[in-house]
């Protein structure tokens, strides 16, 4: 099968697949809700990096009525699917950025963002490209903005590594996938996706400039983290 996007499954199929390949996945969006929620001030602008079919901003639409979405990713077939939840929404709460990966955006916005939000994306990237990516959302936030990133990560340890596979493993199998399709996800790690440690996150997000950097959620190989500028 060939593929739209970096994910194994073509956009069509992405959001049924994805619920049961990352344990929690409908989580990382509560909790990134919720997170937003606890801010001073609710966002008026929020941009969705690397959005996919638009599953997060479809839940935020409800809870933030008075934001604007801005939502950005490198596959156009990603970009159709998400335009077809949100084709009756005006373009005061919805607007489609030219597909772009972050590392790459360049697209001139009307002013700076409160919010930016890059779910299970970056985690793809080169080391490189990862740190232009962080530097770029830094960038694009207002002062006191907030970054909040989900990934997958490594474990600390190359028994962690093992332990963190069979467990996942464990998981797409209580789920009902097939057993060859897990061993082929998993032997993405470090091949086509390329997860780093919780520390190097910290590191990284601390050196790009944000004023404060936390550790918001963190299950099985993926963790979620929240800074402010």
């Amino acid at each position: 099968m060939s593929h739209d996007n970096t994910t194994p499954y073509i956009s069509e199929l992405y959001d049924a697949h994805v619920i049961n390949t990352l344990p929690y996945y409908a989580s990382y969006h509560q909790e990134t809700i919720n997170l937003i929620k606890s801010l001073p001030e609710k966002p008026k602008i929020w941009m969705d990096t690397g959005c996919g079919t638009g599953s997060l901003i479809t839940k935020a639409l409800r809870v933030f009525p008075k934001t604007q979405f801005l939502l950005l990713d490198p596959s156009e077939g990603m970009i159709d699917q998400a335009q077809k939840k949100f084709c009756t929404l005006s373009k005061n709460r919805i607007k489609f950025l030219d597909p772009s990966p972050t590392q790459d955006f360049s697209q001139k916005l009307d002013e700076k963002v409160d919010v930016i939000t890059a779910i299970q994306c970056h985690h793809y990237l080169s080391k490189n490209d990862r740190k232009k990516a962080v530097n770029i959302c830094h960038d694009l936030l207002k002062d006191r903005g907030v970054f909040v990133t989900f990934e997958n990560i490594r474990p600390l340890t190359e028994n962690g590594v093992e332990i963190g596979k069979a467990y996942w493993k464990n998981f797409q199998l209580e789920q009902g996938k097939d057993e060859e399709e897990i061993d082929a996800h998993l032997a993405r790690f470090d091949v086509e996706y390329f997860p780093i440690t919780v520390e190097d996150h910290l590191t990284l997000l601390r050196e790009s400039g944000f004023r404060l950097v936390e550790i918001l959620w963190y299950s099985y190989l993926q963790a979620g983290f929240y800074c402010i500028k």
